[in-house]
């Protein structure tokens, strides 16, 4: 099968379309006929090994998994002998590692059944992202009908699918990102839209009850002036190439939980399969709709993982293996 081999740590420029072995499944595992992924910025630390910290997950010296990609839709090809709730021929999306091929591995458990009204490049723009979004709001910032809550990065791959799932939890929705996405992410849902380069919204005086962040470009101290009294603050990702970088917010919400009301929370999101359920149903419904940008065929994955690199992508870059 084709497959795209990831053999050094480097820039993008170090994948390439290779012919490999196409993988087995394990009992309980499920080989996957891959239709479409879509690339992550944990994509890219897998490529390029960086912050360095995430070489103990991904392999010292040499990446320990030759074929990037997580985020998977396609059709079940086969399954293993302890696999009871999927068959050959189902039509699914989910988290798999080695995504970025023909042909995908992964335990049956990190897959759900694509709806019908959904095509397979929507339904692989869904597992990381979605999931993200979904359970930093839901877990997370513990969101209620009629809360205000702020999106930071509002026309990224989580913070489109935020937008769309807090407006469908009955949230009064602000969404803040650049001037020219603007209209996109008003037509998301989105009450209110901020443009991050004209106005900075820790200094507007309004507060939220829920602020999601995807963009980390404020401090600890300004976000919590434009929280609530009880607000809660959940950041994604990791605000620079350091470890460092993922503690100082960390360590910042232990000392806040100690002294304030206030609540800041890291999501760490887990792909699964009741929550790839409940996203299915809300595209299914058309309450959320991915937000697709770029197209890439299998052999461009490089240029794929170059162009998010760039931190300019709207919603998301899908792979398009077929």
């Amino acid at each position: 099968m084709k497959a795209i081999v990831n053999r050094n740590y480097g820039s993008p420029d170090v994948l390439k379309c290779e012919e490999i072995d196409k993988p087995t499944p394990g009992d309980s595992e499920v080989l996957i006929r891959v239709r479409a992924a879509s690339v992550n910025p944990l994509d890219c630390h897998f490529v390029t090994g960086k912050p360095y910290f995430i070489r103990l997950m991904t392999g010292l010296g040499k990446p320990k998994f030759v074929v990037p990609g997580v985020d998977v839709s396609g059709h079940v090809e086969a399954v293993g002998k302890s696999v009871t709730r999927l068959k050959p021929g189902d039509e699914v999306f989910g988290s798999s590692r080695g995504a970025f091929a023909e042909y995908a591995c992964t335990r049956e458990s990190a897959l759900a059944l694509k709806p019908e009204s959904v095509t397979f490049e929507q339904a692989a723009a869904v597992p990381v992202a979605g999931v993200t979004a979904l359970q930093g709001l839901r877990d997370n910032g513990k969101i209620q009908p009629g809360q205000k809550v702020l999106i930071n990065g509002a026309a990224g791959g989580v913070g489109t699918f935020a937008v769309q799932i807090a407006k469908s939890c009955g949230a009064v929705v602000t969404g803040v990102c650049s001037s020219r996405n603007l209209e996109m992410v008003r037509s998301l849902g989105a009450h209110h839209v901020i443009d991050y380069t004209r106005e900075d919204f820790a200094r507007r005086g309004d507060h939220y009850d829920v602020i999601i962040d995807c963009f980390l470009n404020h401090s600890l101290s300004d976000c919590r002036r434009a929280l609530s009294p009880k607000g809660i603050y959940v950041f994604v990702g990791s605000p620079n190439k350091s470890m460092i970088g993922l503690l100082v917010p960390v360590l910042g919400g232990f000392a806040l939980s100690l002294f304030a009301s206030q609540k800041l929370v890291m999501c760490m999101a887990r792909v699964s399969k009741d929550d790839l359920t409940a996203l299915g149903g809300l595209l299914a419904t058309g309450e959320v709709t991915p937000v697709i940008d770029r197209r890439y065929k299998l052999d461009e994955v490089p240029q794929a993982i170059a162009y998010l690199e760039e931190g300019h992508a709207r919603g998301k870059v899908i792979i398009d293996i077929d």
